[in-house]
């Protein structure tokens, strides 16, 4: 997909938005503006938009019964799934158990929570990527009170076997929290598995601003939001029938994408970078709509710079501003040089094969100029 010159490769970043989620946004926007919790028929039109948006969702997950509550995004998700858990289960289960390579809005959540006391265990992963089931096995037991688990890494693309462990909380007593982000829509979610299931609209070719938390019946999370407790008493805060209705619309759509698209700009990505290139994690399980790859020695700074009509990535969007390499990276054993010398090549639905194959030719050369 190029747009002004730019060629974007960075999905896993934002998606572009669906033509269709904006068109189901523009009357919010521009002709509707009534709050969707007043009781008066404005009102009341306004609600049931959102909750024409919840079904979608919740039809696009195919999780079995529970309810979907519409958050801020998955950062909000994620937070409200561990912290409300924890709260809940503290008292008799003092131990959440998680995994080295998820996403900052869960590493950082739950050291927090230990901060606050809470025993946290970091399951370390393989070169591969998916995490140790030796360590699982020792680690989660019935002081646990939550696992939390990425369902496809942001940065690498490696699907971890959720419903395994899944199995292990449940047989634990503990429940199962999945960041289900990069996964919705593209992998199978073994929703039977999970307790709580996080997701985002702009991920799915929705808007910024709108995610979502998907609840098991009898597993609510406390609230950690406070104020008029519009989803269902346990999250405040005024919804957008706007940004609602985009995540709906575009999550509608997801059963019409074809995963064979993906796999052939994988092969076509493959095809252009060769043997010069070593892929960062398995090659399988994977989503392959994320190319994460290194070259030795190549500069990725100055890589970007001479690519700069080309949207790609040298990590996860949410720490780009650090200035550390990618934790993600380092979990599966590569060193800090070898960090420091991978890109990462996002594509989906709007990609074209003959774009994709032209921007990594000038990837490569640029990387071969290099020496």
């Amino acid at each position: 997909m190029e747009r002004d010159g730019v060629t974007y490769l960075d999905y896993q970043a934002t998606t572009p938005l669906a033509p269709e989620a904006f068109a189901a946004m523009v009357p919010w926007l521009r002709d509707q503006h009534a709050n969707p919790h007043s009781p008066h028929r404005a009102g009341r039109r306004a609600k049931a938009a959102v909750e024409v948006a919840r079904g979608q969702v919740l039809a696009a997950l195919g999780a079995p019964g529970g309810r979907l509550f519409f958050t801020s995004g998955a950062t909000e998700a994620a937070n409200w799934a561990i912290a409300g858990t924890f709260e809940r289960l503290c008292a008799s289960r003092p131990k959440v158990v998680t995994i080295a390579t998820e996403h900052a809005c869960v590493l950082d959540t739950v050291q927090a929570l230990a901060r606050r006391g809470a025993e946290v265990v970091v399951l370390p992963v393989g070169a591969d990527g998916l995490v140790d089931r030796d360590a699982a096995r020792a680690a989660i037991d019935g002081r646990t009170a939550l696992v939390a688990a990425m369902l496809v890494n942001n940065e690498i693309g490696v699907v971890q076997p959720i419903a395994w462990l899944g199995e292990l909380a449940r047989a634990a007593g503990a429940v199962m929290v999945c960041d289900a982000v990069q996964g919705f829509g593209r992998v199978a979610l073994p929703a039977d598995a999970c307790d709580l299931i996080a997701v985002s609209a702009h991920k799915v070719y929705g808007p910024k601003g709108v995610g979502a938390l998907w609840v098991r019946d009898g597993a609510e999370p406390e609230a950690i939001l406070h104020g008029g407790g519009q989803e269902g008493g346990l999250r405040s805060g005024t919804l957008s029938p706007a940004l609602c209705a985009g995540f709906g619309a575009a999550a509608a759509l997801l059963a019409q994408d074809d995963p064979a698209q993906v796999d052939r700009l994988w092969r076509a990505a493959w095809a252009v970078l060769g043997d010069d290139w070593v892929l960062n994690g398995a090659a399988d399980p994977r989503w392959y709509g994320n190319l994460n790859v290194r070259r030795p020695g190549l500069d990725v700074a100055r890589l970007m710079s001479e690519c700069r009509d080309i949207a790609f990535s040298a990590g996860s969007a949410c720490s780009s501003g650090s200035g550390r390499s990618s934790h993600v990276l380092r979990a599966i054993g590569l060193d800090e040089r070898a960090a420091r010398s991978s890109i990462r090549i996002g594509f989906g639905r709007y990609t074209q094969e003959a774009e994709l194959v032209a921007a990594l030719q000038a990837i490569d050369g640029a990387a071969r100029g290099q020496w």
